[in-house]
């Protein structure tokens, strides 16, 4: 299983690079890459990037793949699902649980289903924290070619495995945090 960190947004709320801003002397996507290297259930870490910052997060010293699509999310998945099945994550989570990862991924492996979504009891899913085979790229370029990059709308039509988060132990919910603002890093310069 990859984990596929990705990175190619462009931090406009956060004003500037964020996944690579430093907290603590490191950079914000090193805490992500760190947590998912721990799971269990992961082979490798791949990096999904846009072209514009690959040079410097190649310089973290993992694979580096290039998402050449720019539609957002949704194509940051397709492009991390060409390499095998993924799980994949936003590289401004922090503070991932690497236990709820492993459970996520036995999850998906035992359903047999083209997808593992945790979804909040409103119906909200988290898709940039969820697992995905490499099946679900037939369907995410389906939607690509009509110019459909919803990747929520992608996961429902799927029939994926959902995980109903509030019977899931309260801790794991600090895994589904990202950094959208200079005032989020607190939690972070805390731990």
């Amino acid at each position: 299983m990859i984990g596929a960190v990705l990175a190619g947004g462009r931090g406009r709320r956060f004003g500037g690079d964020k996944l690579l801003y430093k907290i603590n002397g490191r950079p914000l996507i090193l805490y992500t890459i760190e947590r998912l290297e721990t799971a269990r259930r992961i082979d490798e870490i791949i990096l999904v990037a846009s072209k514009d910052n690959a040079e410097k997060l190649e310089r973290l010293g993992y694979r580096v793949v290039v998402d050449e699509l720019l539609i957002g999310p949704m194509g940051g998945v397709y492009t991390a699902l060409s390499l095998g099945d993924a799980f994949v994550v936003a590289g401004d989570m922090p503070l991932l649980v690497p236990e709820f990862i492993d459970y996520i991924i036995e999850e998906f492996k035992n359903s047999g289903k083209i997808a593992c979504v945790p979804r909040w009891e409103n119906g909200y899913l988290e898709p940039l924290h969820a697992a995905y085979s490499r099946a679900f790229r037939e369907i995410l370029e389906e939607k690509i070619k009509t110019g459909n990059y919803a990747l929520n709308r992608a996961i429902r039509e799927a029939n994926p495995c959902y995980l109903p988060i509030e019977s899931l132990p309260g801790e794991w919910r600090e895994s589904f945090f990202n950094v959208n603002t200079r005032e989020d890093l607190g939690r972070i310069q805390k731990g």
